[in-house]
């Protein structure tokens, strides 16, 4: 059998598994959407956002790409975040990495590999801003889960960065914004990071708003 087939195949025995659960299970699926949560992590496949945090479908709203990186002029996660924030009226943003990121890995070698150096640059960024503090860490798997870990806390420094959170902020009191780390050793989660509504960046980062 090939094996994108295998796929087909569960599909269908996770239907049957679904709906001996619920017969209403699907039927409940065309309802609108009212998730609590938006879920921007990592495209590593060993990172599933529903897996490890042990929720059904509909419960989480999920944007993910390499790095987890919140970048203000990718118009592809904008998109998704302002679509969450004012149209889904998320309560909670969490920004999730992981511990053994390739992408982060990646990023602190001078390896060249085209277009996705653009991509990796952020990360770049991050160590720059951060290099007194990782220079002095001999351990290179140390330094690595360091790196990984500042990377999520300045993703969520971003999102409170972002004109469309701050206005949400005061509308209506949120969403909360959590910086988190998946620990593929031992599936735990690790919370890092939270900002609540109102917790504003640094002043030149601050929007005025009209009445």
């Amino acid at each position: 059998m090939e094996d994108y087939k295998r796929l087909l195949l569960n599909n269908k025995a996770w239907v049957k598994d679904r709906l001996s659960l619920r017969e209403d299970y699907f039927q409940r699926m065309t309802e609108a959407q009212t998730p609590k949560y938006l879920w921007i992590g990592c495209s590593d496949s060993r990172v599933p956002a529903e897996d490890v945090t042990g929720t059904e479908p509909g419960e989480i709203f999920v944007h993910r790409n390499v790095a987890n990186l919140v970048i203000h002029t990718d118009f592809n996660i904008l998109s998704v975040l302002q679509y969450a924030i004012e149209v889904l009226q998320v309560e909670h943003v969490i920004v999730c990495g992981h511990y053994g990121c390739g992408g982060v890995k990646t990023a602190m070698s001078r390896k060249h590999l085209g277009l996705i150096n653009k991509w990796l640059r952020h990360i770049k960024d991050v160590y720059r801003f951060h290099a007194d503090e990782l220079d002095g860490i001999a351990d290179e798997t140390v330094r690595l889960e360091r790196l990984i870990e500042l990377n999520v806390v300045e993703q969520v420094s971003h999102l409170a960065e972002i004109s469309f959170v701050q206005q949400a902020w005061r509308n209506r009191r949120m969403p909360v914004l959590h910086g988190w780390i998946y620990d593929i050793h031992t599936g735990l989660l690790k919370d890092l990071i939270k900002i609540d509504p109102g917790q504003l960046p640094h002043n030149i980062y601050v929007y005025e708003f009209d009445d």
